[in-house]
């Protein structure tokens, strides 16, 4: 049976939250402190961790880097009841596979919870993607060019990793923006064009190119 941690110290939701996952056939394990997750998110019995910005002692971004720091691959849907965009985009970019804020209805949650396992579950994970000298691993997260590595912020793995399953194909900067931060809108902010620069200056800036009015392409 599939295991979700939920590291809520706010008892009526964490209650709310188990009871539908385990409705809809999930286990689940309740904690309320940032230390107890991780050490049992890093134990490996976990598939999925449900994981609070505010939790006492260590907080939610703590918790993430920490496990992200040590390799940890376990899919994180973050839940907060900050709602700037800042917050949601610093915790996508330390790793998080998603970012719900509070007041959320347990539909949708249950929803990404099915998507983020989907996506954890799935051979692809465990590729090697090649075009011409550059190789991403998507399981170990490592990145070569000619050989040589290239040191990736998760954000920045993600990003290169969409332009190299789609090369010569213009992707959108809202596609990106959907697809790599998990953002269904706009925040009026150039995140993807910020990203975009910080790969051109790690793989070479005649790679990607500017498309006019349409987004960026791999070359």
């Amino acid at each position: 049976m599939t295991r979700i941690l939920i590291a809520e110290d706010e008892p009526r939701i964490s209650a709310f939250v188990a009871r539908g996952l385990e409705s809809a056939g999930y286990a689940t394990t309740v904690v309320e402190s940032g230390q107890e997750a991780l050490e049992l998110a890093l134990a490996g019995d976990v598939d999925l961790l449900l994981l609070d910005v505010g939790l006492p002692g260590m907080d939610g971004f703590e918790v993430l880097a920490q496990l992200r720091g040590q390799g940890s691959p376990i899919p994180i849907i973050m839940l907060t009841a900050r709602t700037g965009t800042r917050d949601t985009v610093a915790g996508l970019d330390a790793g998080a596979n998603d970012y719900i804020p509070k007041p959320f209805k347990f539909d949708e949650l249950l929803a990404r919870v099915r998507s983020r396992l989907r996506e954890g579950s799935s051979p692809a994970d465990s590729t090697i993607i090649v075009h011409g000298d550059v190789s991403l691993s998507v399981l170990t997260r490592r990145a070569t060019v000619d050989g040589r590595g290239v040191d990736l912020s998760a954000r920045e793995f993600a990003l290169a990793e969409q332009f190299l399953r789609h090369p010569g194909q213009v992707l959108s900067r809202e596609q990106l923006l959907s697809r790599v931060w998990g953002l269904d809108f706009d925040p009026g902010s150039n995140v993807v064009d910020v990203y975009v620069r910080y790969l051109r200056g790690k793989f070479g800036s005649a790679r990607i190119e500017t498309v006019r009015g349409a987004g960026y392409r791999w070359l």
